[in-house]
């Protein structure tokens, strides 16, 4: 574990049980956001790539909210 790592958590540890269960739950939620993220990547780069151009071909509309 990193220095840094063990500090934050040696911080989150002095905090009360349910803001502990919060940030346990945002660190969780980014690791595995970026395990998803680096299983799909292909296929989030096949979408990118056809959004643009769709973009570029003029077949996309302008959403105004």
């Amino acid at each position: 574990m990193s220095k840094l790592l063990e500090e934050a958590i040696d911080k989150v540890k002095l905090l009360p049980d349910e803001e502990q269960d919060n940030i346990a739950r945002l660190i969780l939620d980014e690791v595995v956001w970026d395990s998803l993220l680096e299983k799909s990547k292909d296929k989030l780069s096949l979408l990118a790539n056809k959004a643009l151009s769709d973009f570029k071909n003029g077949n996309t509309t302008e959403l105004k909210f």
